[in-house]
């Protein structure tokens, strides 16, 4: 793999990842304010892009051992 293509993936992954993070934050917040519906919606995106991540760098790995 390219360097330069290795580290765009990388880049998304840490960019994807704080995404993720802020999106988990957020879904804490909404549930201590008692907004189940914002909370749950802000959760399961996180959950979406979680596994997103996952594969992501499943990819990255797996170019790297090419």
């Amino acid at each position: 793999m390219k360097r330069e293509t290795r580290n765009v993936l990388l880049r998304a992954y840490v960019q994807l990842q704080q995404i993720i993070d802020d999106l988990y934050e957020a879904a804490q917040k909404a549930l201590e304010n008692n907004e189940l519906e914002d909370a749950s919606l802000l959760e399961s995106r996180a959950d979406k892009l979680y596994e997103e991540g996952e594969n992501l760098e499943i990819v990255i790995l797996e170019l790297e051992d090419e």
